[in-house]
């Protein structure tokens, strides 16, 4: 996926884009998944912690997921930037990476923003079962659990500071890759931190060699290794030498496959809780060794072995009794992972039950109850009030079971509600986008014969293009219906979320359930916008931003959609005062009004459109053409999604009377609806003006 490499040109027959297109798209879908998923978590932590459970007192392995999720949501929304644009070059025939206008530095920028935080994405969860794991085979508190925390807050802050050292061998000036190096280094400051705080633990507590602990230690050491290479590599000159070579492989391995050694430590941590049964201590010990040497024996020889190229099948002779060892301990490695399968395996079929608690150090809540647990965890509702958990019913409090209900049915009585966690119009959805997604892989050919008729020939295409069929578009058809009928479903769907009545909410009490939740995504699509348009600034840049062919034909009909976003930003306003006041009249012709100027900015739009096809002068023109029909078309997108919401929300005022006794949904299209017109506001300047 790599640029230039992504693009048609190095695809040895077109007829072959259809397989690579569906990929891209396939992440497209997986990246959308991700976010939904990061929002969950991020509300849900952030606003259901149980009573006296402020952030400070959760637990370390909390810590970990929480930033983790934050970065998810900012380094994914990068990669889904960066694949937005792949996705057009190869289907629609745009210009980003197709040219040697420093396409290739654009994408290393959009990929590696994503790429680098993703390292600690993938390493933050095993980091947290270490310190959990840490904490009870010690039998002590973590040594400077604070700092701890506050070191994790800044590898995750950091994280996003130091990806162009991924470009060290690029163009990029030599005061840049410095300042990088600098930030580089500096992130590992804080991993410092976290591992003397580890070893502090274990030299004032009294360790238990339990197979968890085994794994977690081993995770330690393996990182240590790995951490200490990767700061060879964050040196410039350094780097000059290292990079391309399996010292790379090695330290990349020794990081995140330490990792993946923690996890392993976590299964068996918390085997006895998902299982109710025990394991073999000498099974779980033989496991880790056999791992612990294979590890080792194959991934150590590469360092001696340094001078081997990456993905290159021949090596010096003076070299091969490393890759000997490495083969062997690779043999070895896989014997380690099936022996932790075989005594899991064990124990599920033949271990002894597992008590609620078997660890005589644990300190986290999901010991406190049954192994297994029961479907919904607990009996009464968790509380830290009085400094230690305790289980409060809360029973009489009120007569649903004190749970304060948000959503969108208020028309639903008290007595009716209950918590439905069952529904199909999310797995229609998700169905329904990916059929489109497969249909829009084999677009291409129309799009080559579309251009090829115009008589400007793509020059990002060689070979022959693959003969168009009708079974692609009828799949993007029949996809966009699936997922539209689904949304339309899930829209109208009566359920009741339930909001715990006492809950930890620090920082974000005055701020309802789903209102954070719509925070959260559009701070993931500032990301997603500012990728888009900062390619544009980066390649103007590139170019020379007074050579710069200036797009538009004039710039009245962009001042003229300024004017007619902002109104309508006014009219939402308006609207949501309506619902205030349950006026239904009001309500009705606020968004309506907001739905007609919606409509008037896609007009204006595509009368601006309409010309430049007039003169001949499409998307593949040039790479100014391509960003200038990406970045507004993406606006574009956003503005047809947010008609759709409106639309809906008129058809659910007028058929039901929605949004009169809750008026929150009109809140939170207005959140989006603003957002647009913000972007719009950035827009306008960027294209029309400058």
């Amino acid at each position: 996926m790599y640029a230039p490499l992504n693009v048609p040109t190095y695809t040895p027959a077109l007829e072959a884009t259809t397989g690579s297109n569906a990929a891209v798209l396939a992440l497209l879908l997986f990246v959308f998944s991700i976010t939904i998923g990061t929002i969950n978590f991020l509300v849900t932590m952030h606003r259901s912690r149980a009573e006296g459970l402020g952030l400070w007192n959760m637990p370390l392995f909390s810590w970990s997921w929480l930033l983790t999720v934050w970065m998810m949501l900012f380094a994914f929304a990068a990669l889904l930037a960066a694949l937005l644009l792949l996705s057009v070059d190869r289907i629609f025939l745009t210009q980003y990476f197709a040219t040697d206008q420093g396409s290739g530095l654009l994408w290393g920028h959009l990929f590696w923003f994503f790429g680098h935080p993703e390292v600690y994405i993938v390493f933050f969860p095993a980091l947290g079962i270490m310190f959990e794991t840490f904490q009870t085979f010690t039998g002590r508190r973590l040594v400077g659990r604070k700092w701890v925390i506050i070191a994790m807050v800044l590898v995750a802050v950091q994280s996003f500071l130091v990806w162009m050292h991924h470009m060290f061998l690029t163009t990029i000036n030599l005061e840049i890759k410095t300042l990088m190096m600098a930030t580089t280094i500096g992130i590992s400051l804080p991993f410092d931190l976290m591992v003397f705080a580890l070893i502090y633990t274990m030299v004032k507590g009294r360790v238990r060699f339990t197979t968890p602990f085994l794994f977690s230690l081993g995770a330690l050491v393996l990182f240590i290794l790995g951490g200490i290479t990767g700061v060879f590599l964050g040196a410039v000159v350094l780097d000059y030498e290292f990079r391309g070579t399996y010292w790379v492989v090695a330290h990349f391995h020794y990081v995140m496959v330490s990792g993946v050694t923690a996890l392993i430590g976590g299964l068996y941590y918390w085997w006895p809780k998902i299982s109710g049964k025990m394991y073999s201590e000498t099974l779980g010990k033989l496991s880790f060794a056999v791992y612990f040497v294979g590890f080792n024996l194959l991934y150590f020889p590469m360092f001696l072995a340094w001078e081997t190229p990456r993905r290159v099948f021949h090596f010096g002779e003076d070299l091969q009794i490393y890759h000997q060892l490495a083969t062997v301990g690779a043999f070895v490695l896989g014997a380690g992972v099936l022996l932790v399968f075989a005594t899991l395996a064990h124990s599920f079929l033949a271990g002894p039950r597992a008590p609620e608690n078997p660890w005589e150090f644990s300190r986290t809540a999901e010991w406190a109850i049954p192994s297994p647990p029961p479907l919904e965890n607990w009996d009464g509702r968790p509380s830290y009030a009085s400094g230690r958990l305790e289980f409060v019913d809360d029973s009489s409090a009120a007569a649903d079971g004190g749970v304060a209900h948000e959503g969108p049915s208020s028309a639903v009585a008290a007595e009716d509600a209950h918590a439905d966690h069952a529904s199909v119009w999310p797995l229609g959805v998700g169905a329904g986008i990916a059929v489109f997604f497969l249909g829009l892989s084999g677009v291409t050919p129309y799009a080559i014969e579309f251009a090829q008729g115009t008589g400007v020939a793509p020059e990002n295409l060689t070979g022959t293009a693959a003969e168009p069929t009708v079974v692609y578009p009828i799949l993007t058809v029949l996809g966009a219906a699936i997922a539209g009928y689904a949304l339309f479903e899930l829209g109208r769907e009566r359920f009741i979320v339930p909001e715990m009545a006492v809950a930890e909410r620090w920082p974000f009490e005055g701020v309802g359930t789903t209102k954070f939740g719509v925070w959260v995504f559009l701070a993931s699509d500032v990301v997603v916008f500012g990728g888009v348009i900062g390619a544009y600034v980066f390649m103007r840049i590139h170019a020379g931003w007074n050579d710069w062919t200036t797009v538009p034909f004039a710039t009245w009909p962009g001042l003229l959609n300024t004017y007619i976003l902002i109104t309508s930003s006014f009219t939402v306003v308006l609207a949501l005062a309506m619902a205030e006041r349950r006026n239904k009249r009001g309500l009705l012709a606020s968004l309506g009004a907001t739905l007609l100027l919606g409509l008037a900015f896609m007009g204006v739009k595509g009368y601006e459109y309409s010309v430049k096809f007039a003169d001949g002068e499409y998307w593949w023109y040039g790479l100014e053409y391509s960003i200038y029909y990406v970045t507004t078309g993406m606006h574009a997108l956003h503005v047809i999604f947010g008609l759709l919401i409106a639309g809906f929300m008129l058809y659910r005022v007028w058929s039901i009377d929605a949004y009169l006794e809750d008026h929150r949904p009109v809140e939170f299209f207005g959140l989006y609806w603003h957002f647009v017109d913000i972007v719009w506001v950035l827009l306008f300047p960027l294209f029309y003006l400058l």
